[in-house]
């Protein structure tokens, strides 16, 4: 049963979870809604609390089943549901029954969602907007109804524009290699699969590059969080005021987000077929669509009207009509991150200067005053804007007025196979290529995206249609697919050229420019550079190459994908007939702090590799042997470069992109030359991704040298994790903190630890959000491991049923832990009894934390009796902050006097007082007593206890250092103080920080540092003072 469960016991229970009912702002406007609100409420936000009360669907069943809104039969199937994982089915079911009983049960049903908010995300952010905007979203719906409908003179025109729409987005041209055609055409509707969309985006900082960023972990990712917290949005919502950031006004503009290649054009394509097809949006009466690289081409003033007409000649001399409702206008703007022109929506000038205003349609001005003023409500103020863009340009937008903000996730899951069965006409074929990505993690993570799933079909589809190519090894790295990706162009297409290995260097040559001045949109000026002539376009062997688009006044060329012009940049290092300053270009590439080179640079690095460039010389002929020791002598002496620079995260970034381009290269001699010697690997503070773990779990495979791996506060969680399984054994000492790895990551850990062969001796798992629940793979493992001595296991949840578990591990005779750190793991005095009887016949644990929790004098008095035992070898115990007094002391102080082991005693931030340092100062002035180091800060100990600490230490032979720091100590203990800094010969150091002593006292203290060599002591003045 999950805890979220256990929440909503009953629903008395549920009413205190929540703090003591609904927001009363809540509740007052549930009151005033009379039921056909309600239910106009319930429809308005159907398609969000579907999502919404997935999380908590189980709560929300029953506490209606409580209310006798349902029946005992109809919860059953809510939670079956629920227990199969299927939250989704259960939560359309709970509101399907919720309309099917009427009014009173939709009441009950907001007033339930009212008193249960606070631990379900999505729901608390609906119930707020209902809060903050009270009915306004209805009427902005009967205000949208109103505008669909169009004045009878403009209806022709509306028809026509529709049909024109309709013709230009009602198919996809795709190019293709598996078959003779060079060109397949495909219904939109066909061909279309549906991407994840959220509505917000997640970070805006997002580097562009994604090629190697996510995939398993965006699958990960997204099961997790979108149930939570994420909402996804439909395309047709874009616009709802139910997901808008501010107060929603009729015209509004939305921003769509996604990395090159995800699907943001295709998307505004299937938005404006499904207008045209009367789908979607019927409130616009005319959408227009632009393309930013469409607008590139105009170097002259132009006025809004004829941008239109450009494009869509037919309106004539109508416009000036659609001016009159700008709110049934939408304007659509895709690719903003390839506009020449900046727009800065900060820029206030644009608001002051009447040049830079564009606020009437029929006025002359630039092109990005035209946008900017439909984005900020100046020109035409109530008409929608949609504006897509990747990641590195949305900071541009971060000061418009953006309404709705969201983001393409792309594919994921049943999504990537789905996408497969479509592309593939063979059905084996698709499920073949769908299980052999599923079994490689480095392309595997490529497929959340659509263009990255168009190059994986192309490259690995002719491995399971081709009977002579089945017995060979598909691709293992990035490199080694785009290198069949070209091959298989090269072997459909290559007659058709003289020359394909002088045409392949032109395009890599245009390619590489283009890269080194962040350009992905060429002109025939370009190719001409280049000595590309556009006629060789007839040529299928370029098309496959570079896309062409003349929709626009000009004809302009991209390459199918950034990857593709990179890919073709690497390869033209290859083929250059001189490659004397390849390690120059290579070094000044990697310089660039922008990283833009990164991937250029792992294909580059990744052509040296006789894997990946023999399918290309089959065709091209060899390449010079050259280039491949001048890129392997580069790889090594980058790599060897980075090796000692870890000290910041960038450098620790730096040195895993050199780890990519060990992978790409799948040189093991080179990987053993250049971190064969290294003896510890610190990634610390540095974000890694599942494909950054299989990356190092390659890399470190090859080496044997390392000993310790430093990988804390990198976030891998378990996805990470289980890619680097293979090779933790390998270490010494183990670094995981702060990583949050859970339960199930410790069960994935444990795999390493039970290698027979497991060298770990030290391991870091604090902070891990573990619980309980990995307490019995722990415990399994502590009993056969033979290696680890040192286990930090602090900040956790493991609790006092976890700790019991792993009692039994300690109990074990074959276990060898030495150092145990369970720091604040939410421990009571409940689990002493278990772990006192551990530590009673212990043979090697010696120092134990048991710091910040909630022991008590009941779990310390059993822990002392432990403590007595002869068999206890403790040395170090700390029990600072676990709500002591001195009831505890006098068990305490007996343990001491009598074990032989403890030399290390930390109590400090207890309430141990006066008296409770009396009792203990018997054990101190005991011959027997082995204490060297006593921590009593923060006790509220006072002048009273000050003597017989003196003389109780008078005599003792052991004590090196005590703190007494932060207590209530004035002048009239200083005498005392003097006589045991004096009379306890062995002590070395004494810490009096923030106590009241005066300055006189402090300085009398302090004098007495100088009365014998090696002695410091610590005093300063407190604001305590009196």
């Amino acid at each position: 049963m999950s805890s979220q469960k256990q929440t909503w016991e009953t629903p008395e229970g549920n009413a205190q979870c929540v703090q003591q009912g609904p927001n009363s702002t809540l509740t007052e406007f549930l009151t005033k809604c009379d039921d056909y609100q309600l239910f106009q409420l319930t429809k308005f936000y159907w398609s969000r609390l579907e999502q919404a009360i997935e999380e908590g669907v189980d709560g929300v069943s029953l506490l209606l089943t409580y209310e006798r809104i349902f029946s005992g039969q109809e919860h059953r199937k809510i939670t079956e549901l629920v227990e199969k994982e299927n939250r989704k089915d259960s939560s359309k079911l709970l509101l399907k029954l919720v309309m099917e009983k009427g009014s009173r049960a939709r009441r009950v049903m907001w007033e339930s969602f009212a008193k249960m908010h606070y631990g379900v995300p999505k729901l608390d952010k609906i119930l707020k907007e209902v809060q903050k905007f009270g009915s306004e979203p209805f009427g902005f719906k009967n205000f949208t109804q109103a505008l669909s409908e169009v004045p009878s003179h403009l209806k022709d025109v509306q028809q026509k524009h529709k049909e024109a729409l309709w013709v230009q987005t009602e198919t996809l041209r795709v190019n293709t290699i598996l078959i003779k055609q060079k060109v397949k055409i495909f219904q939109l509707v066909d061909r279309y699969t549906e991407l994840t969309v959220i509505s917000t985006v997640r970070d805006r900082t997002l580097v562009e590059h994604e090629l190697l960023a996510r995939g398993r972990d965006h699958e990960e990712w997204r099961k997790k969080h979108l149930r939570k917290e994420l909402e996804t949005i439909q395309t047709d919502q874009l616009f709802q005021s139910s997901f808008s950031r501010k107060k929603f006004k009729s015209g509004s503009t939305a921003a769509v987000s996604g990395v090159a290649g995800i699907g943001k054009t295709t998307i505004v394509q299937k938005i404006v077929y499904d207008w045209a097809t009367g789908k979607i949006y019927p409130h616009f009466q005319f959408v227009f669509s632009f393309k930013f690289r469409d607008l590139n081409i105009i170097n002259c003033r132009i006025n809004l009207k004829n941008l239109i007409l450009n494009q869509y000649p037919y309106f004539g001399n109508v416009l000036g009509e659609l001016w009159k409702n700008p709110e049934g206008l939408l304007f659509i703007f895709d690719g903003l991150d390839e506009f020449k022109d900046k727009i800065n929506f900060a820029d206030n000038q644009r608001n002051t200067e009447p040049e830079s205003m564009c606020t009437d349609p029929e006025c002359c001005c630039e092109v990005s005053d035209i946008v900017y003023g439909l984005i900020q409500h100046k020109l035409l103020p109530g008409c929608s804007v949609l504006v897509t863009s990747r990641p590195v340009a949305l900071r541009l937008l971060e000061k418009a007025e953006i309404i709705v903000w969201a983001e393409i996730l792309g594919f994921v899951g049943d999504e990537r196979r789905e996408y497969f069965k479509r592309f593939f006409e063979d059905q084996a074929v698709a499920a073949a290529v769908s299980k052999y990505l599923e079994e490689n993690e480095i392309l595997y993570t490529m497929c959340y995206n659509p263009s990255y799933c168009w190059i994986l079909g192309l490259s690995l589809g002719p491995f399971f249609t081709q009977q002579h190519r089945k017995q060979q090894q598909g691709p293992k790295t990035v490199t080694q697919l785009y290198s069949y990706y070209i091959y298989n162009i090269l072997k459909n297409h290559g007659r058709e050229i003289e020359n394909p290995r002088d045409m392949l260097l032109k395009l890599g040559e245009m390619a590489f420019t283009g890269i080194s001045e962040k350009k992905i949109v060429f002109r025939n000026g370009d190719l001409i550079k280049c000595n590309l002539q556009p006629s060789q376009f007839l040529s299928g062997f370029l098309m496959e190459l570079l896309e062409r688009d003349d929709s626009a006044q000009s004809v302009v060329y991209t390459f199918p994908h950034l990857t593709i012009q990179e890919f073709l940049a690497a390869l033209a290092q290859f083929l250059t007939p001189d490659p004397e300053d390849i390690q120059k270009l290579l070094r000044e590439a990697h310089s660039k702090e922008d990283r833009r080179f990164e991937i250029f640079l792992r294909f580059v690095a990744g052509l040296s590799s006789p894997q990946s460039t023999w399918p290309l010389e089959e065709v091209l002929g060899r390449f010079l042997y050259q280039t491949t020791y001048q890129v392997i002598d580069w790889v090594k002496e980058t790599v060897a470069g980075q090796i000692g620079s870890t000290e910041c995260v960038a450098g620790k970034r730096n040195l895993l992109n050199t780890f990519h381009y060990l992978f790409e290269s799948q040189n093991k001699a080179l990987a053993q030359a250049t971190v064969g010697s290294v003896k510890i690997l610190t990634f610390s503070q540095l974000r890694l991704t599942p494909l950054d773990c299989a990356i190092l779990s390659h890399v470190i495979r090859l080496c044997d040298t390392i000993k310790r791996l430093d990988l804390s506060d990198c976030l891998i969680q378990c996805e990470g994790l289980e890619r680097l399984v293979p090779i933790l054994h390998k270490f010494q000492e183990l670094r995981l903190s702060y990583n949050n790895l859970g339960d199930s990551g410790v069960k994935q850990l444990c795999t390493a630890l039970k290698n027979p062969v497991c060298k770990i001796e030290k391991l870091r798992l604090d902070n891990n959000a573990l619980s309980n629940s990995c307490a019995d793979y722990l415990t399994s493992t502590l009993n056969t491991n033979q290696s680890l001595t040192n286990l930090n296991l602090s900040n956790n949840k493991l609790g006092d049923s976890g700790v019991k578990r792993l009692s039994a591990a300690l109990r074990n005779p074959d276990c060898k832990i030495r150092k145990l750190d369970l720091c604040d793991v939410t421990l009571t005095g409940s689990c002493a009894e278990d772990f006192s009887s551990a530590l009673s016949t212990n043979q090697s644990l010696t120092h134990l934390n048991l710091g910040n929790n909630n022991l008590g004098d009941s779990g310390v008095k059993l822990l002392s009796a432990a403590l007595r035992k002869p068999d206890c070898k403790i040395q170090r115990l700390r029990l600072h902050d676990n709500a002591l007094t001195d009831s505890c002391v006098e068990d305490l102080a007996s343990a001491l006097s009598t074990n032989q082991s403890l030399m290390d005693l930390n109590l400090r931030m207890n309430r141990l007082g006066d008296l409770g340092v009396k009792l203990l100062s018997v054990a101190l002035s005991n011959p027997d007593c082995k204490i060297q180091k006593l921590d009593l800060g923060w006790n509220v100990l006072t002048d009273s206890c000050a003597k017989d600490l003196a003389s109780a230490l008078s005599a003792n032979q052991s004590l090196m250092v005590l703190n007494l720091n932060s207590n209530s100590f004035t002048d009239q203990s200083v005498p005392a103080l003097c006589r045991l800094i004096q009379t306890c010969r062995t002590l070395e150091q004494i810490v009096l920080v923030e106590n009241r002593f005066s300055p006189n006292g402090k300085r009398h203290v302090e004098s007495l540092q100088e009365s014998r060599s090696g002695l410091s002591v610590k005093c300063e003045y407190s604001n305590l003072s009196t």
